[in-house]
């Protein structure tokens, strides 16, 4: 005898729709967007994850750059997306710092946000004029307190993180450099070039390029630890300033309730990838170190990284806006 049908349909209205999570994801083309310009560093990592990624699950990860206003406008985008898991965010650690000293911001990065993993750091070094008679931090230190607000030290802008790196910089060290901010990376590498600034924060990649041309001296790295590309350069911290660190992370994000299970999935997949040999040979060459933290790890650091920033943004007398 047949079971009347009923009963059966009104279980499935009670139980309602399967999470994503609980589908095989993902079973649609996955959009990753990126709050900065194609070509840069964020932008080439986020390509060759996206890309690792379709291998591996068998969905299109496509890009979607979404450029300006120091990454508000991408990192917006993706606060707003459905918590689905199919918008995600690739976004630099400059995302912190803007969260640090703006006031007003259309999200929230601890809440509106999902932290899925640390993806790779892009280590920052600590880099002067090869007219600068110094060739350390400790000679730097003592040349600038020989020579009172005789040092510029040049950044990508007011509030990035080579002017908030300098501006710590000054605070441990007991020094006062004179800031000279730029509208962007390049623009300040050329004025270090043409000697209109002494000194710079600038990525390691970019330093070692110039540093071979003989054209700037890398002092030390910003990192927390030594770098893979130049393992025999000292860190700031080891130099004499404990404690100084600028973690120039990339990291993975997604909108926030996206489903736990789809958050551990991507971050297995990535590490995964990041555990490959090929791609951390690739990674490195290109000037990456892969992290692939965890999610906890990762929001642990975001919350620490913006009580940071704002700690030097105050002691540098900025006022959030």
């Amino acid at each position: 005898m047949k079971q009347p049908l009923l009963p059966l349909l009104a279980l499935l209205v009670l139980s309602g729709p399967l999470p994503a999570a609980a589908q095989t994801y993902p079973t649609k083309p996955v959009r990753i967007i990126v709050p900065t310009a194609p070509g840069g560093g964020v932008d080439i990592l986020a390509r060759l994850i996206a890309q690792k990624l379709g291998d591996r699950l068998g969905q299109q990860f496509f890009i979607d750059n979404r450029p300006g206003a120091a990454g508000v406008i991408g990192a917006r985008a993706v606060a707003a997306a459905e918590p689905d898991g199919y918008t995600l965010l690739m976004g630099p650690s400059s995302l912190a710092i803007t969260a640090a000293i703006k006031k007003k911001l259309p999200y929230d990065l601890m809440h509106d946000l999902t932290p899925v993993m640390s993806v790779a750091s892009t280590p920052y070094a600590l880099i002067v004029n090869p007219s600068l008679p110094v060739h350390s931090v400790q000679e730097l230190i003592a040349y600038a307190k020989a020579h009172p607000g005789q040092l510029n030290v040049g950044s990508a802008g007011i509030g990035s993180a080579s002017h908030l790196a300098a501006e710590m910089f000054d605070t441990q060290a007991g020094i006062k450099m004179t800031q000279v901010p730029n509208k962007g990376m390049g623009p300040a590498m050329i004025d270090l070039l043409g000697n209109q600034v002494s000194v710079l924060f600038a990525g390691l990649p970019a330093s070692l390029k110039a540093e071979k041309d003989g054209k700037v001296r890398v002092l030390a790295v910003a990192d927390p630890k030594r770098s893979a590309l130049l393992p025999n350069m000292p860190t700031v911290a080891e130099s004499g300033l404990p404690g100084y660190e600028i973690d120039n992370w990339i990291g993975m994000l997604a909108p926030a309730k996206v489903d736990k299970k789809i958050v551990d999935r991507l971050n297995r997949e990535i590490v995964a990838i990041l555990n490959a040999p090929d791609t951390r040979k690739r990674l490195i060459e290109i000037g990456f170190e892969p992290v692939g933290s965890s999610p906890q790890a990762f929001a642990e650091q975001l919350g620490n990284d913006v009580k940071k920033w704002a700690a030097i943004a105050k002691q540098a007398g900025m006022t959030p806006n």
